[in-house]
Parts: structure tokens; sequence; C-alpha cells
């Protein structure tokens, strides 16, 4: 019996690994189309008044989409689903799916609405310095209103995720963003044969947001269908289930999506310094978002429903060993992708933007701004795995608590750093207020779950260090010579340099991983070798 017992939490770290590369290798594969995505519209629209319309409409409907989609609803609907399907049974597992894809439906359409209506009124409160000129806010409510009902869609995308992921279907769901960077870039082009005219350009761009929407939700129906969830039958709205998923959920829209606020407030305060600064902060957390959505956020989609699965068992003892590892792996990932991030931002964001309307000018402030940003990656990361083990335990009151006071640290330090550091000031701000949410979120975890070895994630996290010290010191050395000057650097040549530079910090990182025995770089590359003898 024991031994059943000690073979669980590496059964279920074996599939959270596997999970978690699964999501990632995905993920990357849709980061990459929105870096080209990205730029596409740096060399379009650069960093100018059209540039900075679109991004702030379009944030408002990317935050209402980690509020209520992959932030409130998805957190808590997937431990209660999970539950049903382990304590209940199958078919009314899937009865609750049904009505919760309904009941969304209405209250997401109902917010598309309000949001239609109300756009004026919201942009002011989100972009209050772009009242002048009015062109600019008259822009951004018209781009507004066009994107605002791709909330809905969005919203069902995320809760079919949960779905799949609790069925143990995680790629699809994964790529499904792809679709909307295609949509994104394809629109683009067809509307720049027409007209030339930055503000037509960026209204194609917007309907390009609807059209990825329609396209990403159409990717995951099939998938749901054929693991027996039949959204045509005839169901009500409402599921006995339902009432703790509200429950849950309604603690959870801040604490899920702090991250997000948090770069909404980063937008608020960036629209009172010059112009451009809210698309400098806009192209900087795209660069931060690529290695935390392969890492961080893969790591947490893979760990809520093995996390869930013993929350619904009472094993306590498994889910601290599932946390430690979840928590040993996204560190061991993503510190070292802070430290690359930090020491080629420079070479990459010319790499990516500078091109047409995206000068050296913009890549340097862009650059100052991915510096700040990129010192919480480690902390952005580590916090979605944490908030996943409050919201398996069904404890909302925590993160809600710990998200409040991160927003408030985070508009405090922004207020106070926008002066002396401009935009670099509220990326700044961003990072240390969700090391501030981390570390509250981790005090109270210890209490809540004492049996975490916390002893072997600091030991591995400062092995982590250690290599990506190394690793930081040798592409310093390396890029001397590679990059002299990155302004003057072509595009063919910069491409080359950069992959140079980042396979020799690979390797070296490697290396120090297999020097000092780090136990994530063992796991992974076992984990590796079985698959490679399956196939």
């Amino acid at each position: 019996m024991n031994s059943s017992r000690e073979r669980q939490p590496k059964s279920e770290n074996r599939q959270v690994t596997r999970a978690a590369g699964v999501v990632g290798a995905a993920t990357l594969l849709s980061r990459i189309f929105g870096y080209v995505r990205d730029m596409v519209l740096a060399s379009f629209f650069g960093a100018g008044m059209a540039a900075d319309a679109f991004i702030a409409a379009f944030r408002i409907p990317n935050l209402l989409r980690r509020l209520f989609g992959e932030g409130s609803l998805s957190l808590a609907f997937v431990p209660v689903f999970t539950d049903a399907m382990i304590n209940g049974n199958r078919e009314d597992a899937h009865r609750l799916a049904v009505s919760s894809l309904k009941l969304l439906l209405v209250c997401l359409s109902v917010v598309a609405i309000v949001g239609v209506v109300a756009a004026p009124l919201i942009i002011r409160a989100v972009a209050p310095g772009f009242a002048s000129p009015p062109e600019k806010m008259a822009l951004t409510v018209t781009l507004t209103r066009i994107m605002f009902p791709y909330v809905i869609l969005i919203g069902l995308v995320a809760l079919c995720m949960g779905i799949l992921n609790v069925l143990g279907h995680f790629a699809a769901p994964a790529v499904a963003p792809l679709m909307l960077n295609l949509a994104m870039i394809g629109a683009v082009f067809a509307v720049s044969r027409f007209s030339e005219s930055q503000t037509v350009r960026v209204l194609g761009l917007s309907a390009g947001v609807l059209l990825g929407g329609i396209l990403q939700l159409a990717m995951q129906l099939p998938y749901l269908v054929r693991h027996g969830i039949r959204f045509w039958k005839r169901s009500g709205l409402w599921h006995p289930r339902m009432k703790t998923v509200g429950l849950l959920m309604l603690p959870t829209i801040f604490g899920a999506a702090v991250y997000q606020i948090n770069i909404l407030v980063g937008t608020l305060l960036a629209s009172l310094l010059p112009e451009g600064s809210v698309s400098y902060l806009y192209y900087a957390d795209r660069l931060v978002q690529f290695p935390l959505g392969i890492f961080g956020q893969a790591a947490a989609t893979a760990v809520l429903p093995s996390l869930s699965r013993q929350a619904a068992s009472h094993d306590y003892t498994g889910m601290g060993e599932t946390f430690g590892h979840a928590m040993r792996l996204v560190l061991f990932l993503t510190l070292p992708a802070m430290v690359g991030l930090i020491v080629l931002r420079e070479p990459i964001v010319a790499l990516l933007f500078q091109r047409g309307a995206f000068d050296t000018q913009t890549a340097r402030l862009t650059s100052d701004a991915l510096l700040y940003y990129a010192l919480g990656l480690w902390a952005f990361s580590a916090v979605r795995i944490v908030v996943s083990t409050f919201y398996a335990m069904q404890d909302t009151r925590t993160p809600v608590i710990s998200a409040t006071l991160a927003i408030a640290a985070n508009i405090l330090l922004g207020m106070a750093l926008m002066g002396p550091m401009g935009h670099c000031g509220l990326a700044l701000a961003t990072a240390l207020s969700s090391m501030v949410n981390l570390t509250i979120l981790v005090v109270h975890l210890k209490r809540k779950l004492g049996v975490i070895r916390w002893r072997a994630i600091l030991s591995s996290c400062l092995k982590t260090l250690i290599a990506s010290g190394v690793m930081a010191a040798a592409v310093i050395m390396l890029c001397r010579p590679l990059f002299p000057d990155a302004s003057t650097v072509g595009g063919l040549r910069m491409l080359l340099n950069v992959s140079i530079a980042i396979g020799a910090g690979i390797l070296v990182f490697c290396g120090m991983a297999v020097i000092l025995k780090i136990p994530e770089w063992q796991k992974m590359t076992a984990l590796v070798k079985r698959s490679l003898k399956r196939s």
C-alpha cells in the first residue's frame, strides 16, 4: 500500500512533465508566429498613434479573457469538473461542461454588449492620456468596439481548454492561439494591399482579431465531440455544481490575473508619458510572454489537473510532491531564460522589430523596458504554479488577498518610479509587485500545505542560478565580437549571430546542469530517452 502511494506522486510528476512538454512545444509554435505577428505590426505601425490606440484597445478584451476565461473560470472550473469526473459520474460531468459553455456564452454576450456601448467611458478610464489629440481617443474607442466581442469567443475557447485538459488532451488548446496570429497577420497584409492609411490598416487588424477568435473556437469543438461532449443536446443553463464554480470564480477574478491587471495599470500610467511609451511596454511584454507562455503557463496548465485530482482524493502528500516538482521545473527553465533575455535584450529586439517604422531609438527604448520586465520572469512563472495549487484546494481567499496587495504595490511603485525612470519604472514596478505577490502566496502555502520539500526547491534553484550565471558570462564574452553595434548589423547576419549566441548559451547551461547534477535536467533527459525508445 505504501509503495503504491509512493509511486503515485512519481506517476503524476511524469504526467505533469509530459503534459508541460506538449503544451510548451505547442505554445512555442504559437509564440513563434506571435513574434512574426509583432514583427509585422512593428513594421507597419511602429510606435505611433495607430499602434498605441490598437494596443490600448486590445488590452481590454485581452484582460477580460484572462479574468473570465483563462483566469477565474478556468481555475474555478477545472477542480470542480475533476471532482465530478472522480467522485461523480462521467455523464453528469459532461452535463456540467455543456451547461458551463452555455452559461458562459450568455454572460460574456452581456459583457460584450456593455463594453461596446460603454467604450468611450472605458477608454477614458484606462488611457486618460489619450484625450489629446481627440483623434487618438476616437480611434481607440472605435477599435475597442470592434474587438470587444472577441471576449465571447476567447472565453469559450478558454473553457474548452479547461475541459479538454481534464480529459487529458493538451495539444489542440495550446496550438489554438496560432489561429489568432495567422488571422491578424493575414488581415494586415490584405488591407494593406488596398490602402496605405494607418487608420484603415489598424481597423482591418482589429477585424482580424475577431476572425482569429472564431478560428480558435472552431478548432476546439471537434475534440470536445471526440471526447463525448455533446453541446448540441438539450440541457439547461444551470447545473448544481455551477454554484461551487460560481463561488470559486467570483474571488478568483483578481487572484488569477494579477499580472494582466498590473500590465493594464502600466498602460494607464504609460498613457500619461510621452507618445510611444505604451508601445515600448507592449513590445517588451511580448518578449517576456514568450518564455512565460512556454514554461510558466505550460507548467501551470499541466499541473492543475494533477493537483485537482490529488485534492479531490485528499492526497495532500502527493500534492506537496507535485507542487515541488512543478516549481523546480519552472525555475529550472525560467531562470536561464530570464538571464538570456537580459543579456541579449538589445540584439533580440533589433532582430525581431527593428525595421520600417520601428527605428533604432524605438528599439533602444523597448530594450530598456525589457530589462526590467525580465527581472520578474521567474516570479511571474512561479506565481502561476502557487495560484494553481490554492485553487486546486478550492482556496480562493488567499490568492485574492495576495493579488490585492500586489496590485496596490504595483500602483504605488509605478507612480513612484515613472517620474525618474519613465516607462522603465512601470516595467520595474510590475516585476517587483509580482515578487511581492509570490512572497505572500508562498508564506501562506507553507502554513497550509506543510508537506512541501522547500529545501529541495531552494537547492535546485541555487544550482540553476549558478548554471545561469556561468551561461551569462559566456554569452557576454561571445557578444563582444558578434554585436559590436546591434543597430548596424543586417537582418540575416543578425539572425545568424543571435542564433549563435542563444545556441552557445543553451550548450553552456546544459553542460553546467550535467556538472552540477541538477535533478530537473536528469528527469527531463530521462523522459526524452523513454519517449525516443517508445517511438
